[in-house]
């Protein structure tokens, strides 16, 4: 896609912090860091969400990004832990519709909020659990 600002980075029309770059994904530093050191890790293929991931680039993306969560600790970057971050959707938050993985460092005191939503801690029923497990497992199979 020509006005999607990874796929430019990709074809080295943009400008990006280099990180790591393989036959299938790139990783750069993001230009709005929630910590110095927040990456983020893309297919090199223009892939909007991940209904349209293949598996392979998937795990991929993912491969890179515990290699450099591992570097990232290694580096004297301030780091007491990562979060691994996907945003697939708009009501996940995603603003750029070319998958990407952060590799955010993370740190006493960060101020970075996850929060969960108002029945977070609520224990549904067991039936309930069951009933929405099959569900997922039908399209599965």
């Amino acid at each position: 896609m020509e006005d999607c600002v990874f796929c430019n980075i990709v074809k080295g029309k943009g400008t990006e912090s280099l990180v790591y770059s393989d036959e299938k994904t790139v990783a750069f530093m993001d230009i709005q860091p929630v910590n110095s050191g927040h990456v983020l890790v893309i297919p090199r293929a223009h892939v909007a969400g991940l209904s349209d991931l293949d598996e392979e680039t998937g795990a991929q993306v993912f491969k890179v990004g515990i290699r450099v969560a591992n570097a990232i600790k290694r580096s004297g970057i301030k780091c007491e832990g990562v979060n691994l971050l996907v945003s697939d959707g708009r009501a996940a938050f995603q603003e750029i519709f070319h998958v990407h993985l952060h590799v955010i460092p993370r740190f006493e005191g960060d101020n970075l909020r996850i929060s969960f939503g108002r029945k977070y801690g609520e224990r549904p029923e067991r039936t309930e659990l069951d009933r929405i497990a099959a569900k997922i497992r039908n399209v599965l199979r």
